[in-house]
């Protein structure tokens, strides 16, 4: 499986709400032991995972472009495709996996569908919560999470973290019945 993280490069966007792709995928990275190695466009790491190769990506461009890394990544190594990406709707730390859809407003997932010519992809939505009425939504996920969040973060992208791994090992539907109910549910 290849798990793409989403988020913005540089150091300006690297504890944004937009980011957390990215984080959940460090989270990843961290608790397998992997390194990111630098490509054209995207950082990688891989290893084994479950009896397979586990590869991680992260794309190097921008958001709205993220379909450009995913779709040159694939095409060098077809792979079952998982995204991890943002999201508006959800509320803060809230997690939903499914197996395709469509992008929800997100521009890398837009562009990740209009790349690939399909939406038929795997796509774990992580839940930054919605701006606040007087702030526009590109505003709010370019903004470092709060005080508060930042503080229940580690727990919750070692959740989506495992919710990556869970998928990985055993699919995305028993990955999907124990991690689309909100923390402290019935698992």
């Amino acid at each position: 499986m290849t798990v793409c993280g989403l988020g913005n490069p540089g150091d300006r966007y690297a504890a944004t709400r937009h980011n957390v792709g990215f984080m959940v995928a460090d989270t990843v990275a961290r608790r397998l032991g992997l390194r990111f190695r630098h490509r054209p466009g995207r950082d990688i790491a891989r290893g084994p995972f479950a009896d397979r190769v586990l590869r991680l990506v992260k794309p190097m461009l921008w958001m709205n472009e993220s379909g450009v890394p995913v779709k040159e990544q694939l095409a060098a190594e077809p792979d079952d495709l998982l995204v991890v990406c943002d999201d508006i709707w959800l509320p803060f730390g809230r997690l939903r996996l499914r197996p395709a859809g469509s992008d929800g407003g997100h521009k890398g997932l837009a562009s990740i569908i209009y790349r690939l010519g399909t939406d038929r992809f795997a796509r774990l939505r992580f839940g930054v919560g919605e701006p606040p009425p007087e702030m526009d939504s590109a505003d709010w996920v370019l903004a470092n999470f709060a005080p508060g969040e930042r503080t229940a973060l580690p727990d919750l992208l070692d959740r989506a973290a495992d919710a990556c791994l869970c998928a990985a090992e055993h699919g995305l539907e028993p990955a999907m019945n124990r991690y689309n109910a909100a923390a402290g549910e019935a698992e």
